[in-house]
C-alpha cells in the first residue's frame, strides 16, 4: 500500500517537473506558432490564427479519443509506464515540429502529441494515489503551480530563442522532454498499487463509456460538465491572445511571450498560495465557484480594454481561473474508489480535449470576424466577452451539480 501522506521526494519531484515541462513545451509554441504557420504557408495574421485553430483542434481531437484509455491503461498497468511513453513521444513529436518543412509536418507532430498527450492527467491519478483525501486540493495546487511555472518559462524561452531561428525553441523543448525520461526511469516508482488495478475493458475505456461509469459513480455529470466550461474558459486565452495582442495592442512576439511569463507567474502565485488555502476555508465547491466569477471579471477587462496596462492589469483575476479545475477533481476524487481515479483523470483530459477541440475553433474565427478592419462591429475581444458569459454560467452548472450529487 503507497504511503499516503508521505511520496518519495524524488517521484513528487518527478512529477511536478512533467507537468511544469508539459507546460513549458506548449507555452514555447504560442508565441512561436503564428510566426512558424506565416512561414510554412505565407497567409497574414488572420489567415495564421485560423489554421492554427485547426491544429489545436486536432491535437484536441486526439487526445478526446486517447485521453480515457491512457487513463484506463494506467489503471491497470501503473502510472510509470503510461507517463515515460508519453514523454518520450512528446519529445519525438517536437523534433517533428523542429524539421516540419510543411505545415502537414507540424499536422502529423500534433496527432502524436495528441495520443500521448497522458502525462498531466497520469500525473494528477499519481498524486491521488499517494495523497490523501484531505490533501489533495494543497497538492493539486502544487500541480498547477507547476504547470504556471511552465507557462513563465516557456512563452519567455519561446519569444527570447525565435530570436535565434524559429525551429530552435523547438528543439529545446525535445531536449527537455527526454533528459525527464532519464530522470523518471532512476527516480520514479510506480504509486499504483497490484491490489488497487482493475482489468482493462475497452467498454470503459472509450471517452463515453468513461463518461457513463464516471457518472454513474458521481451522481451526476454537472461537475464534468463544470470541468469542460472552465477548459474552454482557460484555453480562450492561449488561443487568441497572440492575435489579440498584435492586432489590438500592436505587440510583439517577445511581449506576446512576456506577457504569458508574467501570466504563468501569476498562475504559481496563486497555485501554490491559495487554491489550498481557500478550498480549506470555504470549501472545494465554493473554491471553484470563485476561481469561476474572478476570471469572468478578469475577460471582461480583456474585452473593454483597450491599453497594454489593463491587460497586464488583468492577468491577476484571470489566472484565478486555475484554482477552479483542482478544487472540481478534489471534489470528484472524494466520491469515488481508488481504482477509478486513473479513469476520472482520463476523463478530465478528455473534458479539457473537448474544450481544446471547439475553443479555438470557435474563438479564433470569432476573432477574426470581428478584427477585421470592415468588420460591421470591430470588436477584437469578442471571444473574451464570450468566455466570460461561461464561466458565469459554469459557476451555476457546478453548484446544481454538487446539490444533485449529495
Amino acid at each position: 500500500m503507497a504511503d499516503r501522506g508521505a511520496p518519495r521526494r524524488g517521484a513528487l519531484g518527478f512529477i511536478l517537473v512533467t507537468v511544469a515541462l508539459d507546460a513549458t513545451g506548449l507555452g514555447i509554441l504560442i508565441p512561436v506558432t503564428p510566426q512558424l504557420i506565416r512561414e510554412l504557408g505565407h497567409g497574414n495574421l488572420q489567415q495564421a490564427a485560423v489554421f492554427g485553430g485547426w491544429l489545436t483542434a486536432l491535437f484536441a481531437a486526439m487526445q478526446f479519443g486517447a485521453g480515457p484509455v491512457l487513463g484506463s491503461l494506467s489503471d491497470h498497468f501503473g502510472r510509470r509506464p503510461v507517463l515515460l511513453a508519453s514523454l518520450s513521444a512528446f519529445g519525438l513529436a517536437y523534433v517533428l515540429m523542429g524539421v516540419a518543412p510543411s505545415l502537414s509536418w507540424l499536422l502529423a507532430a500534433q496527432c502524436l502529441t495528441g495520443l500521448f498527450s497522458a502525462t498531466s492527467g497520469t500525473a494528477y491519478a499519481y498524486v491521488t494515489d499517494v495523497t490523501a483525501p484531505e490533501e489533495r486540493p494543497r497538492r493539486f495546487g502544487m500541480i498547477g503551480a507547476s504547470f504556471g511555472l511552465g507557462l513563465v518559462i516557456g512563452p519567455v524561452l519561446g519569444g527570447t530563442l525565435i530570436a535565434y531561428g524559429t525551429r530552435v525553441p523547438f528543439f529545446v523543448s525535445a531536449m527537455l522532454s527526454l533528459s525527464n525520461v532519464l530522470f523518471g526511469l532512476f527516480v520514479l516508482p510506480e504509486s499504483h498499487t497490484r491490489e488497487h488495478r482493475r482489468p482493462f475493458h475497452w467498454g470503459h475505456a472509450h471517452p463515453f463509456g468513461a463518461f457513463a461509469e464516471l457518472r454513474r459513480q458521481l451522481g451526476s455529470a454537472r461537475l464534468i460538465l463544470g470541468v469542460l466550461i472552465i477548459q474552454v474558459v482557460l484555453q480562450t486565452l492561449p488561443a487568441v491572445w497572440p492575435y489579440y495582442t498584435m492586432q489590438r495592442l500592436q505587440w510583439t512576439p517577445r511581449t506576446v511571450g512576456y506577457s504569458l511569463g508574467v501570466y504563468g507567474l501569476s498562475n504559481i502565485l496563486v497555485q501554490s498560495l491559495l487554491t489550498g488555502r481557500l478550498s480549506r476555508r470555504l470549501g472545494s465547491l465554493r473554491a471553484a465557484e470563485v476561481g469561476f466569477l474572478l476570471v469572468a471579471a478578469g475577460y471582461c477587462g480583456y474585452a473593454f480594454g483597450s491599453t497594454t496596462a489593463i491587460a497586464f492589469a488583468c492577468i491577476p483575476l484571470t489566472v484565478m481561473g486555475f484554482v477552479t479545475q483542482p478544487s472540481l477533481v478534489s471534489l470528484m476524487s472524494a466520491q469515488i474508489g481508488p481504482r477509478t481515479q486513473g479513469a476520472l483523470q482520463g476523463m478530465v483530459a478528455s473534458a479539457a480535449s473537448v474544450a481544446a477541440m471547439a475553443t479555438p475553433l470557435v474563438m479564433t474565427h470569432l476573432f477574426s470576424l470581428f478584427a477585421r478592419p470592415a468588420a460591421a462591429w470591430y470588436f477584437p475581444g469578442a471571444p473574451f466577452l464570450l468566455a466570460a458569459a461561461l464561466a458565469v454560467a459554469g459557476s451555476q452548472v457546478v453548484l446544481r451539480g454538487a446539490r444533485a450529487a449529495t
